[in-house]
């Protein structure tokens, strides 16, 4: 499925305005389209609390060598948001047997260039890190202090920004 996921051609489900499935595309066409699709967003801590951050390969289709502080992908054709936080946090953490990952809160991303509904989780991950390095470049383990230091610094996806803007208003 690792292989699968990051292929233009898997198939995504497509959704309306209110996150029902309404159809499915492609993951290329549903980029090149603007068609909303699902997808789930995983903050990964470790035992002392701080934060997965990482630079994605170059080689991505959305925010290639952007920084992101979520793992976490786009959800298949008929599956859940759990199951693929789940299996995305897994794979782009390069671990197996992470406990699951918590909800905690949805919602619409919409830019000029994407859409998709955005599920947001929390997990702990006690077990050694091999990040994928067909999608991280780089990785560390950051406090929130750490973190907040990089906002205005480094480049960052603008969903996850959005969904960790979302989280921090959470709390």
């Amino acid at each position: 499925m690792a292989a699968q996921g990051r292929s233009a051609d898997e198939l995504l489900d497509i959704v309306d305005e209110h996150d029902r499935v309404i159809g499915q595309a492609p993951r290329g066409e549903a980029y090149a389209r603007r068609l909303r699709h699902r997808s789930v967003f995983v903050l990964a801590r470790d035992p002392e609390g701080r934060i997965f951050v990482h630079r994605r390969t170059a080689e991505k289709l959305v925010f290639p060598s952007r920084y992101d502080m979520f793992v976490g992908g786009v959800v298949g054709a008929g599956e859940g948001y759990d199951e693929a936080a789940l299996r995305e946090a897994e794979e782009e953490l390069g671990v197996t047997g992470l406990p699951r990952p918590v909800p905690v809160l949805s919602f619409l991303y919409e830019s000029s260039e994407h859409s998709w509904w955005s599920r947001v989780y929390e997990v702990e991950c006690a077990l050694p890190v091999r990040p994928q390095v067909e999608e991280v470049a780089w990785h560390a383990f950051l406090t929130e202090e750490e973190l907040a230091g990089r906002l205005d610094e480094w480049p960052w996806v603008p969903d996850g920004l959005e969904a960790y803007r979302r989280l921090r208003e959470l709390r």
